[in-house]
């Protein structure tokens, strides 16, 4: 690029000199009441074109560079958010989901605990009425037994007493065979009553 230039302002001056000749009136004299130069010009062209290369390769074009990768890490950094912000929609659909889906099932949890509960009361209440009655039952037997009991008890008694009061009625002394005989009349008349 900088042998380029320099090839133009070469050229450039060959041709000003060329052409000096024959516009030389006409430009010298404006050249002349503006104070200009054409070298001069020429020189300040050539400058500024290397000034210009120089700041492009090294100033402009780094510069360039770096701001489209920020441009490009801004870019992507924006389409990161994009889809974290997709997925975090995702995310919270399926957490609202999930939730319904956990209520749903603590329902149902509740609701087999419950039926679980009641069958148990149930079961225990059936079976504390079995245990009730089984002992209202023993009770009937116990009671029938001791009223067995103390007629038996009652009529022994009785049978005592009444021997007792023939002795005494009859004032004698009776035998054992006496005894056990009168014993067993009032117990069969005690019986039959």
């Amino acid at each position: 690029m900088l042998s380029t230039l320099l090839v133009l302002a070469e050229a450039t001056g060959h041709a000003a000199e060329a052409t000096q000749g024959e516009a030389a009136s006409g430009i010298t004299k404006i050249a002349q009441d503006f104070g200009l130069s054409v070298p001069l010009i020429l020189a300040q062209v050539l400058s500024f074109s290397i000034v210009a290369f120089v700041l492009w390769k090294f100033a402009f074009k780094p510069v360039l560079a770096t701001l489209d990768e920020r441009q490009q890490k801004i870019d992507s950094g924006l389409k990161y958010a994009e889809e974290m912000q997709a997925k975090l929609a995702a995310a919270q659909q399926e957490s609202a989901g999930i939730i319904k889906l956990s209520q749903v099932e603590a329902s149902r949890i509740i609701d087999d605990a419950r039926k679980s509960a009641k069958d148990f009361l149930d079961k225990q209440t059936q079976e504390a009425s079995a245990k009730a009655s089984d002992m209202l039952v023993k009770a009937q037997q116990s009671i029938e037994l001791e009223h067995k009991k103390m007629l038996s008890d009652a009529r022994s008694e009785i049978t005592r007493l009444v021997v007792l009061t023939t002795e005494r009625v009859l004032a004698k002394k009776l035998t054992d065979a006496d005894r056990a005989s009168y014993n067993e009349a009032a117990s069969r008349e005690l019986t039959s009553v």
